[in-house]
């Protein structure tokens, strides 16, 4: 990659209080580290300008497990308003020297660096259009949107940047995945992570 490429920074969603899994997922051990250190560790691998990791419910616990990793705590006090809010709080969270945030949740095990690193060149290439991944139909996260969308992030919303996406599609960039389609939201869910 040539040195002048557009530079992104990270948002690692972290804040939310995991309702219907009954237990912080982000705290949950997969590979023997947690959801949370895996999901910042490889968006960290994409190189970013910066990177942030938006913290809310059981933050005194989620924070310690990152603190060998290059990444700041941002403090959402309006997390309980759903993804939104915390999507809002880690994009006003970087530097305007950022011309992209990559969005990653953490509750999606089967991600992996490969695919992140695909939707930042996916970016790179077009930068001001989103890159977002494509699974069960649709598109979703991890996604890394343009600068020019930031202002358009609703922090009301709990579906997070999923109507973004939705009204924007005809200026995104898909990366397939479809094993992105499973994540950690219900008790059910816990005998996939092995």
């Amino acid at each position: 990659m040539p040195e002048n490429f557009a530079k992104h920074g990270v948002v690692v969603l972290a804040a939310g209080a995991s309702t219907r899994l009954g237990q912080s997922k982000q705290l949950l051990i997969f590979r023997d580290e947690t959801l949370v250190h895996r999901a910042a560790r490889l968006a960290l691998e994409t190189r970013p300008h910066e990177a942030v990791v938006v913290l809310g419910f059981d933050a005194d616990r989620i924070y310690p497990q990152l603190t060998d990793l290059p990444i700041r705590p941002v403090d959402c006090g309006d997390w309980r308003q759903g993804l939104g809010a915390s999507l809002r709080a880690g994009v006003d969270a970087l530097s305007p020297s950022c011309s992209g945030v990559l969005v990653v949740l953490c509750d999606q095990p089967r991600l992996d660096a490969l695919h992140l690193r695909a939707l930042r060149d996916r970016w790179r290439n077009a930068p001001n259009r989103a890159a977002a991944s494509f699974y069960a139909g649709q598109l979703g996260a991890p996604a890394l949107l343009p600068r020019a969308w930031f202002g358009a992030i609703d922090a009301e919303s709990d579906r997070g940047m999923r109507d973004l996406l939705v009204r924007r599609s005809d200026r995104i960039d898909a990366v397939a995945n479809e094993a992105l389609a499973f994540d950690i939201d219900l008790p059910g869910d816990l005998h996939h992570l092995s």
